[in-house]
């Protein structure tokens, strides 16, 4: 099997990654690497000290694929000093998740997942959305199945168990589909948001803007946000769920229930890299509630 080591890589941790909130087609190894699904593919990812393997992965497909979506173009050191400047609550919060880069993922697949995870959890989530592909949609290209193994799971089988063996579903497939269809998927209402926006989609195009994200059936501003920074690269969106409220009145006294007075704040602070503290914020709130 063919593996590229990407050397010399900074300001990269596999863990806080993955594990963010920004994806959830991944399933973390016994080894600490990590098998994703990503851009029609299954690869694992895992490092050692400076160096980023990726296997199965050609020179080429690291240059056309991966070096782009992981965002190994941007300088995230510059980007933490110029945030943490004069700033000991960003300081705090990037120093936990040093290693987060935002990855440039698919925006068909991203508008997806944030459409499923509206007051949703992570573990639920990756469920949805692999019950989702294992049922609608098409092999992903990989390697790392044995030959002679089959390539899907069962369409009610456990996604820890068999998972990251089928892409997302276009949204030709989605569209043709009725709620009974999705039913087995246990997406509740978002069942039929996935099918009007699909159908919404093949009408009018991709959306290319916060307009047109906010016409989509099932995308209000929070999710609206998300799919800009995650599946856009629009780095100065801020998203604002009830994580980040929290986090915005607790560390920097803004009200809590006041969203618009956050954005401005986020805007003014943070400019452009907004996603970005954003992230570094969020991954520090979460996992520190957890470890409470």
């Amino acid at each position: 099997m063919s593996e590229y080591r990407y050397t010399g890589i900074k300001d990269f941790d596999a863990v806080h990654i993955f594990e963010c909130g920004q994806c959830f087609r991944w399933k973390r190894l016994e080894d600490d690497s990590y098998d994703i699904a990503a851009m029609g593919r299954r690869v694992n990812v895992r490092c050692e000290g400076s160096d980023l393997i990726i296997s199965p992965c050609t020179e080429e497909e690291f240059a056309v694929i991966w070096r782009d979506y992981f965002d190994l173009g941007t300088d995230y050191g510059a980007i933490k000093a110029r945030l943490c400047a004069d700033d000991p609550v960003m300081r705090t919060a990037a120093a936990f998740g040093w290693g987060i880069r935002i990855l440039r993922q698919d925006l068909w697949e991203t508008i997806i997942d944030f459409i499923i995870s509206q007051n949703n959890n992570i573990p639920r989530i990756k469920g949805c959305i692999e019950r989702l592909c294992c049922r609608f949609g098409d092999p992903l290209i990989s390697a790392l199945q044995p030959e002679g193994e089959s390539a899907g799971a069962s369409s009610d089988g456990d996604p820890d168990e068999e998972i990251l063996t089928h892409d997302i579903p276009g949204p030709q497939v989605l569209a043709s589909l009725t709620e009974a269809d999705l039913a087995p998927v246990r997406l509740g209402y978002r069942a039929s948001y996935l099918i009007n926006t699909s159908r919404e989609i093949l009408e009018r195009g991709m959306p290319e803007d916060r307009a047109q994200l906010l016409a989509l059936t099932g995308v209000g501003p929070k999710v609206a946000s998300c799919i800009e920074l995650f599946g856009m690269n629009h780095m100065d969106s801020f998203p604002i769920d009830v994580w980040v409220q929290r986090l915005m009145h607790e560390l920097y006294g803004v009200e809590e229930k006041n969203k618009k007075a956050m954005a401005a704040f986020a805007a003014e602070k943070f400019g452009e890299y907004g996603g970005i503290a954003q992230q570094y914020l969020f991954y520090y709130e979460r996992e520190k509630t957890h470890v409470q």
